[in-house]
């Protein structure tokens, strides 16, 4: 993955509002959200959550599809994966880390 697209991902979640976004849409799959559902959940005015997902699609986050009358926002775990793998990439000198172990790796 190219750095530049990285710092472009990690920076659009670098704001509380965007990673709660985005980890709701991570976590509700790939039947997405439409962003009634999300402001309601998360209790936001529609033009704040209109900005946030028009900044998370923009890092390639997210993606809409319109479906009838709504726009459904998903997740692009292609992006997300690329972005942890680009961050893990030469973890522990390239050996596999195991999770009980992480906490006292010493790389």
């Amino acid at each position: 993955m190219d750095p530049t697209e990285v710092i472009r991902a990690l920076a659009a979640l670098a704001h509380p509002l965007r990673l709660q976004i985005f980890r709701a849409l991570v976590v509700t799959g790939q039947r997405g959200l439409t962003p009634g559902v999300m402001q309601e959940a998360l209790n936001v005015p529609a033009t704040t959550l209109s900005f946030h997902l028009k900044e998370l699609t923009s890092a390639g986050l997210v993606t809409q599809e319109r479906a009838s009358r709504n726009i459904i926002y998903r997740a692009v775990y292609d992006q997300m994966n690329g972005v942890l793998g680009y961050l893990t990439e030469n973890c522990c000198q390239g050996e596999a880390c195991l999770a009980e172990s992480a906490a006292s790796c010493k790389c």
